[in-house]
């Protein structure tokens, strides 16, 4: 990862690839970025695929898929690895997040995709009696240049685990996620409202501040 305590490099291009196959995360990031680049595109609409996440950390995922794209598309690239930490798990799922919600095959009745309800359930047989449910939701950026550099930044949220899930809203483990200071899960929360207090957010103010700022 780029020392970040060292001086930062400016983004100054129009053109960014965002590593990833999800056509989701396009408006997502261009909202995030608040219009500052001219034009996003997906690793997708270059043909390139999705590399093997071998890492160890999230910013070592999010650091080797922006390395990746970059070099494949000569353009500069941006890629995001994120999940839940456990602290009464020693972190677990953590960059296994997505992982967890794949059911073994005598589970999945012939089915494929991921499964969050079975991820969740995972987590509270897991931690069985443990009565530490603190939890935080983890965002690594990373900003990848052609010539190897990157600028690398995380963002975090804290809260405690919560069951039964509740709401219906968000995605993977929000029901049974309250972050710190509220009473509502991110599964119960707007949109709008989640996304100003997420990990996503706190790791995109970072980056926006440390690349994209004069």
């Amino acid at each position: 990862m780029t020392n970040t305590a060292s001086p930062a490099r400016h983004f100054a291009g129009d053109r960014l690839v965002i590593a990833s196959h999800n056509k989701g995360k396009i408006p997502e990031i261009a909202a995030l970025l608040e219009g500052r680049v001219a034009r996003l595109t997906s690793a997708a609409e270059h043909d390139v695929p999705e590399p093997e996440e071998t890492g160890d950390t999230f910013i070592a995922n999010a650091e080797l898929k922006a390395r990746f794209v970059a070099e494949a598309t000569g353009l500069p690239s941006l890629a995001d690895d994120s999940g839940v930490s456990v602290t009464g798990l020693g972190g677990d799922p953590g960059i296994y997040s997505a992982r967890w919600a794949e059911k073994p095959p005598s589970e999945s009745n012939g089915g494929s995709g991921r499964d969050f309800a079975y991820a969740m359930e995972q987590v509270r047989l897991k931690l069985g009696d443990t009565p530490d449910r603190s939890a935080r939701f983890v965002c690594a950026l990373s900003l990848c240049w052609p010539d190897g550099h990157c600028e690398t930044v995380e963002g975090e949220i804290r809260g405690q685990l919560v069951w039964p899930a509740r709401g219906t809203k968000g995605f993977g483990y929000d029901p049974i996620f309250v972050p710190d200071g509220h009473d509502r899960t991110f599964g119960e929360m707007e949109s709008a409202e989640k996304h100003a207090m997420s990990h996503r957010a706190d790791a995109f103010r970072k980056l926006v501040a440390r690349c994209f700022e004069s």
